[in-house]
């Protein structure tokens, strides 16, 4: 939740009186955050200082979550980022682990901690953050692509795993979303950041946010499965 995305979901929550536990690797963003999210009406927030990358520890402080915090009705899988533009034969293998790790495995780790307390209460609604590069590839889009298509299909598993039960999963693949996420790409190189959105109008987090709530609030006998979302340009 330290930024983009995740910080806009957490906003857009904050302002219908949700709790909000907000995670991220950089704590002094979510104390920030915390604070902003008090003025715009959460009734309370707690902050978790995480690396959703590493199994363990994610494991371990999300079962150890504070009793007033422990029973989760709201999980938004949001984490993810894309590295460079390399072709398959060129890429560094490094880059390929840090975005397997983020995008697919961060994903499973906090589901499989958090999922089955949501079987067991018999409620809950799990929204992962895909890609419209989960349905079409694009040049150097290759191991970032994969992944997405990896997060599409483990919703798709997700709904036959929970038939049975009322938890519902949804997921959101965007396309053109301006955030850091290209400065992240690029390793910081706003220049090249910016060109990306050069000569159109990008989407906004706050544009994903507003359609994340739309699918949290439908009734509980509404699933939305799948939204791909499309700047006009």
């Amino acid at each position: 939740a330290s930024s983009g995305i995740g910080a806009a979901c957490a906003r857009a929550l904050a302002a219908h009186k949700v709790r909000l536990i907000i995670v991220a690797r950089r704590r002094e963003r979510l104390v920030e955050l915390a604070g902003e999210l008090g003025r715009l009406g959460a009734p309370a927030v707690h902050i978790e200082q995480l690396d959703v990358c590493e199994r363990e520890a994610t494991l371990t402080a999300l079962a150890a979550l504070p009793p007033e915090w422990a029973a989760v009705d709201i999980l938004i899988n949001n984490a993810g980022l894309g590295r460079g533009l390399d072709k398959l034969h060129q890429g560094d293998p490094c880059e390929w682990d840090e975005i397997i790790d983020t995008n697919v495995k961060g994903l499973l780790y906090v589901t499989r901690a958090l999922l089955p307390g949501m079987v067991e209460r018999q409620r809950g609604h799990v929204i992962n953050l895909g890609s419209v590069a989960s349905r079409q590839s694009y040049p150097g889009g290759n191991v970032y692509c994969a992944t997405k298509a990896a997060v599409r299909m483990l919703g798709e598993c997700l709904k036959q795993d929970l038939l049975g039960s009322p938890v519902r999963v949804t997921t959101i693949e965007p396309g053109m979303v301006e955030t850091e996420f290209s400065v992240v790409r690029f390793r910081g190189d706003s220049e090249r950041a910016q060109k990306v959105y050069q000569g159109m109008t990008p989407m906004t987090a706050e544009d994903i946010a507003d359609t994340v709530l739309f699918c949290l609030s439908r009734p509980a006998h509404v699933n939305i499965s799948e939204i791909v979302m499309l700047a006009t340009d």
